[in-house]
């Protein structure tokens, strides 16, 4: 009987300190977006569920970050963020930024969604998913696809 409850306790105080342990590893997000866009509180919010700490700045100068960040302005989309030295352009999905930290690519410098696609984090509609593809914005400025995400009809 003692053998089961040690278990059980150990059991319990992994489950209690897994999601700590997920917090503290992964790295700080910092998001920049104009104060009249709610798609990027949609997308904060998802990366948070996703175990991200996010840091918010609300700034009528977006233009401004986007330059200072090098966000090509072909690849734009309504918010820009950094995490772990990389760039995220709009609504990039959690699991993709995890990836991204983990195999950490040669010769990227960040991840990019395009313009706001319909069913990516924070654009979702009901009864609605088009499908995108997530950038792999490369050091001199190219693109690749990273991931593939088709329409969730």
């Amino acid at each position: 009987m003692w053998k089961i409850k040690g278990f059980v306790a150990l059991l319990c105080s992994i489950l209690l300190v897994a999601p700590a342990v997920q917090a503290e590893t992964l790295p700080e997000v910092e998001v920049w977006r104009s104060p009249s866009c709610g798609c990027c509180g949609a997308w904060i919010a998802h990366m948070r569920e996703e175990g991200f700490t996010v840091k918010d700045h609300v700034t009528q100068e977006m233009h401004d970050v986007k330059v200072g960040l090098g966000v090509p302005a072909a690849y734009a989309s309504c918010h820009t963020a950094t995490v772990g030295g990389y760039l995220l352009e709009g609504h990039v999905p959690a699991d993709d930024v995890k990836r991204l930290l983990a195999e950490t690519p040669d010769a990227g410098r960040g991840l990019l969604v395009p313009g706001m696609p319909v069913g990516s984090p924070g654009m979702e509609m009901p009864g609605r998913s088009d499908p995108y593809d997530v950038l792999l914005l490369k050091e001199d400025g190219r693109v690749s696809v990273f991931e593939h995400h088709p329409s969730q009809h």
